[in-house]
């Protein structure tokens, strides 16, 4: 048993990539000497740590998977924070030093990790690094002014509820900007609009997360440890909101790929086909720098890229259709349009579909980037398929080279040509 195991865990760290690794590592030195400092001066209100400390635990139990694969846990994000700019427990004030709440923060997250681990789950520990850095900072600033918030709490509330405020939004874009460096490498996408879409993802949990922090710093003064578990009932409501939400949207990502492969049970294409054009197109898509929403639209449409085949009498040799004509492609992906226009909800999809086979140059604007992209991808696998020959590979992109003056758009080759590229050598 343990020999699996060792492998397994040696091959996620080797799975990691640098950035996570440097995460990892400076989120472990600042837990060391958090740990060194408070064991030498020790916890101060005790009972106060440990019900803040029960709610990063519970938090990290239970965590979700946002869109994108993104890992988050919006309760013991909400808990940290709220022990970060905590005042008074009661009558008595917070005394609790910036390291003590990374201490807490700490053991909280490893409390909740554990159940994970046992069940042979990863332990996630980038986003559990990125979160503990971003509570540590909003720390950092607060803990030193607090003496002076909770006498500012008192006669002018709102000039220390405008400072915690703050501190929440620094911690939120924090989590994000680690998470969007994670996510650009591990991605190869373009830290700007990776960084945009993090925003744009975290920003309805993350303003849950911080208003649940800041009724939890305020109310503990006179509900005392009892605002501990009352304002966690509105984030676990949203939490559950969430996770309905991606559920909902893995199966609606399911049914549209078990839709692409009716063509390839049917026999109009080759087996894989439509994954393949989809995760190359979906590459391509962030080698040109697309946002997420529009790669959701482009990975739909080019796993149904090919369902107008299905009206097709006699299927054609391979499903390859870049060796038919022009007007039996224009024909394919007028059907096909058609088929995904009758869902009533993937309009854009069934446009990108629809214009896939416009040539990327001539009069008017041309095609959208999309249609572009799975034209090229269509054509590459149509013309290599699951083959991991390079001399293919390379043969494949100078035919749509020749062609980029009236057939595929340059720069989408161009972008093609470097995913290969990459993958050629991720191969090798």
């Amino acid at each position: 048993m343990s020999g699996p195991q060792s492998a397994s865990r040696g091959a996620s760290w080797q799975a990691m990539d640098s950035g996570q690794l440097l995460l990892i590592a400076a989120a472990g030195m600042l837990a060391v000497a958090a740990i060194a400092q408070t064991a030498t001066v020790g916890i101060v209100q005790v009972g106060d740590a440990v019900a803040f400390g029960s709610l990063v635990a519970l938090g990290e139990l239970l965590r979700i998977t946002l869109p994108g694969n993104r890992e988050a846990a919006p309760i013991a994000a909400g808990g940290a924070l709220g022990y970060a700019l905590l005042l008074t427990i009661g009558q008595q004030p917070a005394r609790q030093s910036a390291l003590q709440v990374v201490v807490i923060t700490v053991g909280g997250m490893i409390v909740g990790a554990l159940p994970h681990l046992a069940a042979g789950r990863p332990a996630k520990l980038a986003g559990m690094a990125s979160r503990l850095v971003a509570v540590a900072s909003a720390a950092f600033v607060f803990r030193p002014l607090a003496p002076k918030a909770f006498m500012q709490a008192h006669s002018h509330w709102w000039i220390a509820l405008a400072v915690m405020a703050l501190l929440v939004v620094l911690a939120w874009f924090v989590d994000a900007l680690f998470s969007a460096l994670i996510r650009a490498e591990e991605l190869r996408a373009k830290f700007s609009v990776a960084l945009w879409d993090e925003l744009r993802v975290q920003l309805p949990l993350g303003a849950a997360v911080g208003a649940s922090a800041l009724l939890l710093a305020f109310s503990s003064e006179v509900m005392g440890l009892a605002a501990v578990w009352v304002f966690t009932g509105p984030l676990l409501v949203s939490q559950v909101a969430f996770r309905r939400y991606v559920g909902i949207r893995t199966t609606y990502l399911e049914t549209v790929r078990a839709l692409s492969r009716m063509t390839e049970v049917g026999g109009y294409v080759e087996g894989g086909h439509s994954r393949r054009v989809s995760r190359l197109a979906v590459a391509v898509g962030r080698e040109l720098g697309m946002s997420e929403p529009d790669l959701d639209e482009l990975e739909y449409a080019a796993l149904m890229h090919d369902i107008g085949q299905l009206s097709l009498r006699d299927p054609i040799p391979g499903g390859a259709t870049v060796l038919v004509s022009a007007g039996d492609q224009r024909r394919i992906a007028e059907l096909g349009a058609d088929v995904i226009r009758q869902a009533g909800v993937l309009d854009q999809v069934a446009d990108i579909v629809r214009r896939q086979c416009d040539p990327a140059r001539g009069s008017g604007e041309g095609p959208p980037v999309g249609s572009r992209i799975i034209r090229a991808a269509n054509a590459f696998d149509d013309l290599v398929g699951n083959s991991a020959d390079r001399d293919r590979a390379a043969s494949a992109l100078e035919r749509l080279r020749l062609d980029t003056a009236s057939e595929y758009d340059p720069g989408v080759v161009e972008a093609l040509s470097k995913v290969v590229g990459r993958r050629s050598l991720s191969r090798a």
